[in-house]
C-alpha cells in the first residue's frame, strides 16, 4: 500500500489576497474600499482557479493489503484516531453531556452561563472517553497483539507421538501430553469490548474530525 494525501485547499478570494497587502504596508481602509468596489468577475476568477486546483490524492492498494483488511485498515486507524485525540477542538453535537445546557441566549444571567460551560465540559469529557475506548480497540486489533494469550492459564502441549492404532488413517484424534486451560468467559468479555469499541466507531464515524 502507498498512501498520499495532501493538505485541504485553501481559498483564496478578494478578502484573501486583499489582506496580504495589508501586511506589505497597504492601509485596511484602502483595501476595503477595493474590496467594496471589487467587480464581481474578480470574484468569479478566483472561484474558477480554485475549481481547476486538485487535492493530492494518490492511493496504491496491493493484493496482501486485503488478505487481512481489517488488519491492514487496524494499523492506519490507530495513530489517527491518537492524533485526533490528540489535537481536537471540539465533540459531536450527540454527546448527552451536552444535553445539560441552559439557554445559551439568556447570557444577562451568571447562572446560565455557568450552565453551558458545565454542559461543554461534560460533552468533551464524555467525547473523550468515547475515544479513549476506539482507541483501546483498535489497539487490540493491532498484528502485533495477541490480546487472547493473557487468557490462557495453561498451554497445551500436543502429543505427536505416533500410536499403533492410528496406522492407516487419514485423520487421527487430537491428543494432549498437557491439557490446555482457557479462561473463555474472560476472553468472551474483552471480545464484547472490542466489539462495542468497533460500534463506536461505527456511530460516531463522522464524527471524527478536528
Amino acid at each position: 500500500m502507498k498512501v498520499k494525501i495532501g493538505p485541504y485547499l485553501n481559498w483564496w478570494g478578494p478578502y484573501q489576497i486583499l489582506g496580504l497587502l495589508n501586511h506589505v504596508g497597504i492601509s485596511e481602509d484602502t483595501t476595503d474600499s477595493w474590496v467594496e468596489r471589487s467587480p464581481k468577475w474578480f470574484a468569479d476568477i478566483c472561484q474558477w482557479i480554485y475549481d481547476k486546483r486538485k487535492r493530492t490524492i494518490k492511493i496504491k492498494i496491493d493484493e496482501y493489503d486485503v488478505w487481512s483488511m481489517d488488519s491492514t485498515l487496524a494499523i492506519i486507524v490507530l495513530p489517527m484516531l491518537k492524533q485526533l485525540k490528540k489535537v481536537k477542538h471540539g465533540a459531536p453535537s450527540g454527546m448527552k453531556g451536552f444535553d445539560q445546557t441552559s439557554n445559551s441566549t439568556q447570557y444577562c444571567f451568571d447562572f446560565y452561563a455557568e450552565g453551558d460551560e458545565a454542559a461543554w465540559t461534560a460533552g468533551q469529557e464524555e467525547w473523550d472517553e468515547i475515544l479513549n475506548e476506539m482507541i483501546w480497540t483498535f489497539e487490540q486489533l493491532q498484528p502485533d497483539c495477541d490480546w487472547e494469550k493473557q487468557y490462557r492459564i495453561i498451554e497445551g502441549e500436543i502429543d505427536w507421538s505416533k500410536n499403533p492404532e492410528d496406522e492407516g488413517k487419514t485423520c487421527t484424534p487430537l491428543r494432549w501430553t498437557v491439557e490446555p486451560e482457557t479462561d473463555y468467559e474472560g476472553m468472551e468479555k474483552h471480545q464484547e469490548r472490542i466489539n462495542e469499541g468497533l460500534k463506536l466507531f461505527g456511530v460516531y464515524y463522522q464524527g471524527l474530525w478536528d
